[in-house]
């Protein structure tokens, strides 16, 4: 992968042709009241929309971080504007509980190819034949994996209220693994910090993590861990019957995702710059993976955060001006 240019900053960053200020902006006299996560890692992909709109004319006030549900509710009901963090199609339900496409704006897909699933260390894998999260249902292997003594297999699983969190306690059951596997439950940054300390300290690990995230630079799939597979597909809720299989026949547990801007369906029709904004903008997963490893390597503050931005946007100047025009044309 193709490591992007994140760091450098120029006064570029923050300029557009001064032909765009010919005219009034759609966004004079407007405030977007943008939400995310409480995942500082979706940050990046937030800001780079924020700093879009701010060149739209836009008043944008600070992202204030939810959990996702409440997002999904505020945006419905007015309360707040848009966020850049919609997975689909693991918050299916949690789009249409509030609403769906009657409440909610979406069009064009932000990110793309999000992967997820369980990951073993390579030696443990090679050592004792490893491939699937089934074989765990061996007391002898899961015990491998076992950090607190009590003989099962801890798995660093998702945050409470997160789907992902109940795919796995959906796959757990179906796949034989309630007496030999624990998912953790947490905040998923101190859970992943406590099994990257396992893994340097040589011990077997069994995790869960999506991409983007810098989990994947810092533990490499193929060099350092292996994803495992699963026996066949196993999911709640509305997406219960979902095939999770790959073209090649390969089945992780878990769809591929892409990443998704949503708005308030009413805000968003009466700013079409905005709309085409969130329809056309485009961010490579490769980039979010990449400035993720910068945070965690401890460039995490708000300041650095905007940094990256500012860095990313001279990286690729020419396509977030893109942005701009198409949306300015579509007021």
């Amino acid at each position: 992968m193709q490591t992007p240019t994140i760091i450098a900053t120029t006064l570029a960053a923050v300029l557009i042709s001064p032909a765009l200020f010919a005219a009034d902006l759609p966004g004079k006299g407007i405030t977007v009241h943008p939400v995310q996560s409480t995942l500082p890692e979706e940050s990046f992909q937030t800001e780079i929309i924020n700093r879009a709109l701010t060149q739209l004319g836009y008043e944008v006030s600070a992202t204030e971080e939810v959990e996702y549900n409440v997002a999904y509710t505020a945006i419905a009901a007015g309360d707040a504007t848009y966020m850049a963090v919609n997975w689909e199609p693991l918050q299916k339900d949690m789009y249409a509980a509030s609403g769906g496409d009657k409440k909610f704006y979406r069009q064009g897909t932000y990110i793309s190819g999000a992967a997820q699933g369980y990951l073993i260390d390579k030696k443990t894998a090679e050592k004792y034949h490893i491939t699937d999260i089934s074989q765990l249902k061996d007391p002898k292997l899961a015990q491998l994996f076992d950090a607190n003594g009590d003989g099962k297999a801890d798995l660093a699983g998702c945050n409470p209220g997160w789907v992902c969190g109940s795919v796995i306690d959906t796959q757990i059951k179906a796949y034989g693994l309630s007496n030999t596997v624990t998912q953790n439950q947490g905040n998923y940054s101190a859970i992943i910090a406590d099994t990257l300390t396992r893994f340097k300290a040589g011990k077997p690990v069994l995790y869960f993590t999506w991409t983007p995230y810098w989990v994947s630079d810092e533990l490499k799939p193929g060099k350092d861990v292996v994803w495992l597979t699963v026996p066949f597909s196993a999911n709640p809720g509305s997406l219960k019957d979902l095939n999770t299989e790959l073209p090649n026949g390969k089945n992780y547990g878990f769809a591929v995702n892409n990443e998704y801007i949503v708005a308030n369906k009413a805000w968003a029709a009466k700013n079409p710059a905005a709309a085409k904004l969130f329809a056309v903008a485009k961010l490579p997963l490769g980039d979010v993976n990449a400035q993720n490893q910068l945070m965690h390597k401890g460039e995490s503050s708000a300041e650095d955060i905007q940094r990256h931005v500012d860095g990313w946007i001279a990286a690729h100047q020419a396509t977030f001006d893109g942005w701009i025009k198409q949306a300015l044309a579509a007021q």
